[in-house]
């Protein structure tokens, strides 16, 4: 005879417990195993949204981030290179993403800025994409139950 895995344990005890008619036990037991359900069913949908609630949070802190890290660029390629806000803003979104610079920098100051910016946009973007995974790798590692007991 087989001996039962440590995952079927557990089912065969949680399919014993629920009854489909009300004739095979008392109305108050099964009152009682029907708010187990619930409660159960409750727990998990109530995982879900906090997984949802948090996910939007740490996708709202690295938007704030980026947008930090663009507001810096933007006054300083404006201070120091004299562009025009538009053309500021255009060479700090190109950095921060990591395309390159556009306009041509004249002045020395606006040279050592820019070399500046551009080692400032690389941590940014690592800070921004590690605070958006955080919660998809915290979730991974739960699921593969490689994280410690909460």
């Amino acid at each position: 005879m087989k001996s039962k895995t440590a995952f079927q344990q557990p089912m065969e005890k949680a399919l014993t417990k629920v009854h489909l008619f009300p004739n095979q036990t008392p109305p108050i037991k099964a009152m009682e195993e029907w708010q187990e359900v619930e409660e159960f069913l409750g727990a998990s949908f109530q995982k879900e949204t906090t997984f949802i609630r948090d996910f939007l949070a740490y996708l709202s802190m690295s938007t704030m981030f980026i947008l930090l890290g663009l507001l810096i660029g933007v006054l300083g390629y404006h201070w120091t290179a004299r562009l025009s806000w538009i053309d500021a803003t255009v060479e700090a979104s190109m950095i921060l993403s990591g395309m390159g610079p556009v306009s041509p920098l004249n002045t020395n100051s606006a040279k050592l800025f820019a070399s500046i910016y551009a080692l400032f946009s690389g941590l940014v973007f690592v800070l921004a994409m590690g605070v958006v995974l955080s919660p998809l790798v915290y979730s991974l590692l739960k699921q593969l139950r490689l994280h410690a007991k909460d």
